[in-house]
């Protein structure tokens, strides 16, 4: 309330200070100085796939459901190239994350929206027939889903088969060997993986096999290929517990110190994202 000289009273001042605070920082301290934004994650729009647009797919098993995924193609995108596909999985819906495909940046920030075709993929509810917002709905229905579009993807949009990434926020963070080493054939797949906050194995959560034996068995199908490993805070639970189950492990450490919880931080023009896009080029041209 206004008092009767015109000022905002004391408890009002706090009020507004902490709704400035929201509306100021929805993404992980967007307004910390030194820190520009110069990426905006475009928004899903209708119609057939097309460079420059991300756009709502559903394959043909799940029509008419609410299950389906984003193909983003990239501005630079022509049907007669191959390009590196990114493959991404949200986080749980939570403070800073709704947990959904639409949700999704690593990819965009990773690319910029050029030279790389971005999906983001869905955990495949079958009993709702929707996209699960927590944890993983029917696994092996999720597993197939990727295995399915990536095919598609590769076949009619020119995704390259032998630069093939998956990545992960949070949740999608652990989806990169829960999901992506689920079995060999998926495990196949992928050049890279890119995991932002959380890893599969470090900690116990409250579904089946996140246990650190089975997380190590699944860490088996990795080999040497390249994992891209950052956190918010300290990546020393991570790094530890890969330093016991895979020693000779082929892992790139990123420490994102002052960062919220948020995948947000691809979108800004800050020393970490150029250090993940040199690793992510690199990866690309390495012989496999």
């Amino acid at each position: 309330m206004i008092d009767r000289n015109g000022q905002l009273g004391l408890t009002q001042l706090t009020l507004v200070a902490a709704i400035s605070l929201l509306v100021a920082k929805p993404d992980g301290f967007a307004q910390t100085p030194g820190r520009v934004q110069d990426l905006r994650t475009p928004a899903v729009t209708a119609g057939e796939p097309a460079a420059g647009k991300r756009v709502r797919q559903v394959l043909p098993a799940y029509q008419g459901s609410n299950v389906y995924h984003l193909l983003y193609l990239p501005t630079d995108w022509q049907p007669d190239q191959k390009y590196p596909v990114i493959v991404e999985y949200a986080g749980n819906q939570y403070q800073t994350s709704p947990g959904t495909v639409e949700g999704s940046n690593l990819g965009y920030g990773l690319s910029g929206g050029k030279g790389a075709i971005w999906v983001c993929m869905p955990y495949v509810n079958t009993q709702q027939q929707r996209n699960q917002q927590r944890w993983w709905g029917d696994i092996d229905a999720t597993v197939a889903y990727c295995k399915q579009t990536v095919r598609t993807v590769c076949q009619r949009y020119g995704g390259d088969p032998e630069n093939l990434f998956i990545a992960g926020f949070s949740r999608g963070a652990i989806a990169c060997n829960f999901i992506g080493l689920y079995d060999d054939e998926i495990a196949a797949l992928w050049r890279g993986f890119i995991c932002h906050s959380h890893y599969d194995g470090v900690k116990q959560w409250p579904y089946a096999g996140s246990d650190r034996r089975s997380a190590a068995n699944r860490l088996r199908r990795l080999g040497d290929r390249p994992q891209f490993i950052s956190h918010e805070k300290s990546v020393a639970a991570t790094r530890d517990y890969l330093a016991e189950v895979m020693p000779d492990g082929n892992f790139t450490f990123q420490t994102l110190a002052g960062w919220d919880h948020t995948d947000t931080w691809v979108l800004y023009d800050i020393p970490q994202r150029t250090t993940l896009r040199e690793w992510f080029n690199a990866t690309c041209q390495e012989t496999r």
